[in-house]
């Protein structure tokens, strides 16, 4: 196609065409909502999800709803030229939304913190950005060849609460970026060996971490309940909290994360 501004495949394999550049981009992702402003493209966000809140400028920006039962109405109010989602929007709502002739490109949801790389890469390429995408990519990947080349495993045991209670006890599995963010840190992490992200009581107590790191909001709960009293780690005061949005998603600021689970571990 002549004069295209870009023609490729998304996470879901299917074909996207921009005729021209985006001026008026919605983002369903914090994550994605992060990056555009990273490359200095956010004042082409017109729209971003009810989850979007980082940085505080996000504040400013239409909130158009959740993940789910997204509402067509509200988007066409906004003329988007671009929405962008994650791939955990389903299709369903994809064709939904691309019944208003509004072009969706779902960026793929990945799983290692390495190829956060790739994320920018494909978002700098949507918003014309890529001189700024190569530079952030650039000081990403020598952050991770440092990471990696004072990488010494302490031996410490590290276990992040992604939930807990009569619900069930939630860790990072060996498989997600959340593992690659204790590791890179010098970590052991405790749920390295799992492959969902359910931890039983008795592997915990067994396991029995030196270090917890957990939402600043469910820290004095958690240090509080039985049988997580009976845990060193909360016995010997190292249960730290940790900003959510450095951790809960794949995102830059997963490398604030790093530096700080790293510092408390080496103190």
């Amino acid at each position: 196609m002549e004069n295209c501004f870009y023609q490729g495949s998304d996470s879901y394999q299917r074909k996207v065409t921009l005729a021209k550049e985006p001026q008026r981009i919605v983002s369903f992702s914090p994550a994605i909502t992060e990056i555009i402003f990273l490359l200095n493209a956010n004042q082409k966000l017109v729209g971003i999800s009810d989850f979007c809140n980082y940085p505080p400028e996000t504040a400013k920006i239409t909130k158009v709803g959740k993940l789910l039962n997204i509402n067509v109405e509200n988007l066409l109010s906004l003329h988007p030229d671009l929405i962008l989602i994650g791939s955990v929007i389903s299709k369903e709502d994809v064709a939904k939304i691309e019944q208003a002739n509004i072009p969706v490109f779902s960026v793929k949801q990945e799983s290692k913190i390495e190829n956060l790389c790739q994320t920018i890469e494909t978002v700098g390429i949507l918003v014309n950005r890529q001189n700024e995408a190569d530079s952030l990519i650039d000081i990403y990947r020598q952050k991770i060849a440092t990471f990696k080349a004072q990488k010494q495993n302490s031996g410490k045991k590290v276990y992040y609460v992604v939930g807990f209670g009569q619900t069930g006890d939630f860790t990072a599995p060996g498989n997600s970026y959340i593992h690659d963010i204790i590791s890179l840190a010098g970590g052991d992490n405790i749920g390295k060996t799992l492959s969902t992200w359910n931890i039983s009581r008795e592997q915990l107590l067994q396991e029995n971490p030196d270090y917890i790191f957990i939402r600043e909001k469910d820290k004095a709960a958690f240090c509080k309940t039985y049988p997580y009293t009976e845990l060193d780690a909360v016995k010997n005061k190292r249960v730290y909290a940790i900003n959510s949005g450095w951790i809960d998603i794949l995102s830059p600021r997963n490398f604030d994360a790093i530096e700080y689970i790293h510092r408390v571990i080496n103190s």
